[in-house]
């Protein structure tokens, strides 16, 4: 009970986040455009300050948006929350982005070219950093606007500008990405905000290598970022079929590009969060082989989820692989769901192979 009151309770929010909310009284009232840093704060506070206003708070993060709606128990009615790979179709009054110094840089840039796209002219977008001595996000909002006014604080660093006129080119953020597996050719497409942005992860090829993929077998890759491991999966013998699965809708539409673009129609693609697979939304027991690169962040909390669900998503002599520079962790606990585990070094990470799923995880 204590856990699940501590899951619904308000979180403060984020430096930069709170920048903005202390700026409301300089922000237009009208049709108002953000994103979030966590569980949509500022969206909340603005919708809040003016009920004439409209806002959307935009995610690329399924599980931040679920995660939002879980903590928050009433949303004002000019409140609307999404997850999608783009900005709202449209023109708004306002665009508000906080960022943080621990960011994507090329993520930021392309929602700030985005959220500049969106404004009307005239329009007003506020960017905020938790860096007080800020010179990066100036010189990129300076690329987008002829005048931008900088305001610092001990929490970070606010700007504010107009748009008064539409840009003269926009770059393209994505990436054709080309990777060879046992001798096929790959094409994959990625974009920031996707795991791995511009390149093949080290721990994608070290899964590959690992993974034994037989004719006819279910199988399931939790967390698919752009889609290299699925893609290859895929190809990998006939008459296998693919599930991939990302929070991400960036992710999702990467890697269905990449499908069509390698001519692969056994692989489907779903925006979903390892909560929702334990929830059922996946079959159980259906399973051959769980290809999982959790990420490293969260305190291993995705990676408890992935076990959990990959013991779940197996037949009884399905086997999960996992791949981490930290084995331990996955040593420690995965004989919680299952009775073998084992560990091997491939290059510079380490495959954690689980096998025999316990029963009353299913």
């Amino acid at each position: 009970m204590e856990n699940e009151e501590a899951e619904r309770a308000p979180l403060a929010p984020r430096p930069a986040e709170q920048i903005l909310i202390d700026a409301l009284p300089d922000l237009p009232p009208g049709r108002i455009l953000c994103t979030s840093l966590g569980r949509g704060q500022f969206a909340i506070a603005a919708a809040q300050a003016n009920s004439q206003s409209e806002v959307c708070c935009s995610f690329l993060d399924q599980y931040a948006l679920e995660q939002t709606r879980l903590r928050q128990t009433e949303f004002p009615a000019n409140l609307r929350l999404e997850c999608a790979a783009e900005f709202p179709e449209g023109r708004f009054d306002a665009v508000a982005v906080p960022t943080s110094t621990s960011g994507e840089a090329e993520l930021v840039r392309d929602r700030l070219q985005a959220g500049h796209e969106r404004l009307r002219d005239g329009g007003m977008m506020l960017a905020a950093t938790d860096n007080s001595t800020d010179t990066w996000l100036h010189a990129e909002m300076r690329k987008l606007f002829a005048k931008v006014t900088r305001r610092a604080s001990e929490q970070g660093t606010l700007f504010k500008a107009t748009k008064t006129e539409p840009l003269k080119k926009l770059k393209n953020f994505e990436c054709a990405l080309a990777f060879r597996d046992e001798g096929r050719l790959i094409h994959a497409i990625s974009r920031p905000g996707v795991f791995s942005h511009r390149q093949v992860d080290g721990g994608a090829r070290a899964l590959l290598r690992a993974a034994t993929i037989e004719a006819g077998q279910y199988v399931l890759e939790l967390g698919c970022g752009s889609g290299v491991v699925s893609l290859a999966a895929a190809l990998r013998a006939p008459g296998v079929r693919v599930l991939a699965l990302d929070s991400n809708p960036r992710a999702v539409e990467c890697t269905e590009r990449g499908a069509r673009l390698n001519a692969i129609s056994n692989l489907e693609v779903r925006l979903s969060t390892a909560e929702s697979q334990m929830g059922g939304e996946i079959p159980a027991g259906e399973f051959d082989l769980v290809l999982g690169n959790p990420p490293y962040y969260s305190n291993f909390r995705i990676a408890e989820l992935f076990a959990a669900c990959a013991a779940r998503a197996l037949k009884p002599s399905g086997t999960a692989l996992f791949v981490t520079k930290r084995a331990d962790w996955y040593e420690e606990h995965l004989p919680m769901w299952f009775a073998q585990v084992a560990t091997e070094w491939l290059s510079n990470y380490v495959i954690v192979r689980a096998q025999s799923p316990r029963p009353s995880h299913k």
